[in-house]
């Protein structure tokens, strides 16, 4: 008699990184030259770019393991994006202000990737703008989300200007302010690491754990929010 087979696990997205990435150069040239709106910046990007990436893998997911639970797909992005979190301060390998702002960028990006994908487990549509109005509430950057839209409304106003007339080039100042901003998207654990790599000798004090941590607690919030009922047109696969 043949034995009964496990259920295979969730394929990974095949397009996406193993690890932690970096935001997009022409996401960073928006940053700089716009810290003040760098959070509003990134989420828009990280909704065009890294939507369609989440869609992806929960469809393989539920293709392979029909029936699936959402709680269990959102548990898988959560070990895998938390553990990316873990490596995200290794990344740029620099010491100093330009190494932590790349530091804190990339844990911001990871963190938005495992929020677009917590939403494509639960049947939310990742690609959907609203997802961006999300990604600040859930990660803080703003209290509600009236605000969120109106700064997202500003943010994507500035980029297209930007297309335009060309970027600014960043000031040191300009660098440091944009640091500060993607620390507080990334958590109070960021904002942390960003200070002991800057400042030598305090990294000792710090480890991965503090990445890792904001990340997780990024997780509970949005398995929170996304196991309510949502709007039909918020659902995957429906209307931008």
């Amino acid at each position: 008699m043949t034995e009964p087979q496990p259920p295979a696990a969730a394929p990974e997205d095949p397009t996406a990184e193993d690890g932690p990435a970096e935001p997009p150069a022409g996401l960073w040239d928006r940053m700089k030259s716009d810290p003040q709106y760098a959070p509003e910046h990134l989420a828009l990007e990280a909704v065009r770019r890294l939507g369609p990436e989440a869609r992806r893998w929960a469809e393989l997911s539920r293709a392979q393991q029909p029936g699936i639970h959402p709680d269990e797909l959102a548990r898988r992005a959560t070990r895998r994006f938390v553990n990316f979190a873990r490596l995200s301060g290794a990344v740029s390998g620099a010491a100093g202000l330009p190494g932590a702002v790349v530091d804190v960028g990339v844990l911001a990006w990871t963190q938005a990737r495992m929020v677009l994908h917590v939403a494509a487990a639960y049947g939310i549509d990742p690609t959907h703008s609203d997802r961006a109005t999300d990604l600040l509430v859930l990660q803080k950057v703003h209290k509600v989300a009236e605000t969120a839209r109106l700064a997202l409304g500003v943010a994507a106003g500035r980029e297209r200007a930007g297309a335009l007339f060309g970027q600014p080039a960043a000031a040191g100042r300009t660098f440091l302010r944009l640091g500060v901003k993607l620390a507080q998207m990334a958590g109070v654990g960021a904002a942390k690491r960003m200070v002991a790599k800057v400042v030598p000798g305090a990294g000792i004090v710090f480890g991965s754990w503090a990445n890792s941590a904001a990340t997780k607690d990024l997780s509970q919030r949005t398995q929170a929010l996304y196991r309510q009922p949502r709007l039909p047109r918020q659902r995957s696969g429906e209307g931008m």
